[in-house]
């Protein structure tokens, strides 16, 4: 089996998540990665299944009609005053749904208490059998690798890993060779997107292009594939690849296939 492919949230916002299916299978991947927290962000959609039965209904006969299946479930972000239980509902629906890992991000700079909550996380998601991804971002506030590393070492869940993202990994300058001291089982599946050389002093301008203006793998200047190699080999790739402006010109269908077409031929040409 060649490796697979899931087609991220964030690179077709704005579309239901039974219509992310369509587009996924009729662009050629493997999985759909949504987002079934509701995180009242603006300009983000709501498409909590627990809560919407008719959207969960679409979704399963998207899921039956097609076959591309759930890959992973996004956010369970540990913020101040986290609300855990609050989770539990798209877990479940994760899980029946068939998706294997829940994505985790840490937006508190209390230390003490981000890793309580992130055990606890990862407590409840194995209730479900789920695996926990805990991805460090840019702007967030466990934005670098050794950040996450530190968490990782000190929940030591059995179900916890660790989810790179070429642009988090570049922009917080994450040598590849630092992931030779990550034990490989962290490594579950990755994001792949290209992006500019210029790293963003600023949190706004992270934001500005981590959520609106990422580029079709092999555009930008990242080594995506010095990351990639240092990963178990065939691991799931979920190409998160949010583009305001080329899904605006060429609508969201064809802005994700052009996502996975560029992964694709990037990955052949380094032999990954």
């Amino acid at each position: 089996m060649g490796r697979q492919f899931s087609l991220a949230h964030l690179t077709a916002l704005k579309c239901p998540t039974p219509e992310l299916i369509y587009i996924a299978a009729n662009a050629g991947y493997d999985y759909i990665s949504p987002r079934l927290v509701n995180l009242g962000i603006s300009g983000e959609g709501n498409y909590d299944l627990a809560s919407q039965p008719a959207l969960l209904a679409q979704t399963k006969k998207a899921m039956e009609y097609t076959g591309v299946k759930i890959h992973d479930v996004e956010l369970m972000r540990i913020i101040p005053k986290t609300n855990l239980a609050s989770y539990e509902p798209a877990i479940e629906a994760g899980a029946r749904l068939g998706a294997k890992y829940a994505l985790s991000s840490i937006w508190t700079p209390d230390k003490s208490y981000y890793i309580d909550q992130f055990g606890k996380l990862c407590d409840l998601a194995a209730q479900y059998g789920m695996g926990v991804q805990l991805e460090f971002v840019t702007w967030a506030s466990v934005n670098t690798l050794a950040l996450a590393k530190e968490v990782l070492e000190a929940v030591n869940k059995k179900n916890a890993g660790l989810m790179i993202d070429t642009l988090h990994a570049y922009r917080s300058r994450v040598a590849p060779e630092e992931l030779d001291a990550c034990p490989k089982e962290w490594f579950n599946f990755f994001h792949m997107c290209d992006g500019p050389a210029a790293i963003p002093d600023t949190t706004e301008e992270l934001i500005v292009i981590g959520r609106d203006a990422r580029r079709y793998c092999g555009e930008g200047a990242i080594d995506m594939a010095a990351y990639i190699r240092k990963m178990p080999k065939d691991i799931t790739c979920s190409i998160e690849l949010p583009h305001l402006a080329n899904a605006a010109e060429f609508g969201y269908a064809e802005h994700a296939r052009r996502c996975i077409a560029s992964a694709k031929e990037y990955l052949a040409r380094n032999g990954l």
